[in-house]
């Protein structure tokens, strides 16, 4: 009986393991890029905001949310206030109803 080292690969078993390998090695390198790519975009400085925003009298934040330019403050007297990103003026208010 002969070792099992001596016997001869069949030549479509040496193929798939080539191709297992290198396909293994092609999921592990778009991994590794799909990654990077994530920590590049979010690594990027977080947009610039005013220093402080100047509610109306009484009036209490209860959300935020920002766009291009211009950031948003719904208050619990349900209104919504806006206000230019840069300066921190406000530009709009809009009342809710029911």
């Amino acid at each position: 009986m002969k070792p099992d080292s001596d016997i001869a690969e069949p030549a479509n078993l040496r193929f798939l393991r080539r191709l297992v390998t290198v396909l293994t090695a092609t999921m592990i390198g778009g991994v590794l890029l799909i990654i990077a790519l994530i920590v590049i975009r979010f690594y990027d400085s977080p947009p610039a905001l005013p220093e402080t925003v100047e509610l109306p009298d009484g009036a209490t934040a209860s959300a935020f949310t920002q766009g291009d330019g211009w950031l948003a403050v719904v208050t619990t007297d349900n209104r919504i206030l806006i206000y230019d990103r840069v300066t921190g003026s406000l530009r709009q208010s809009i009342e809710i109803t029911d």
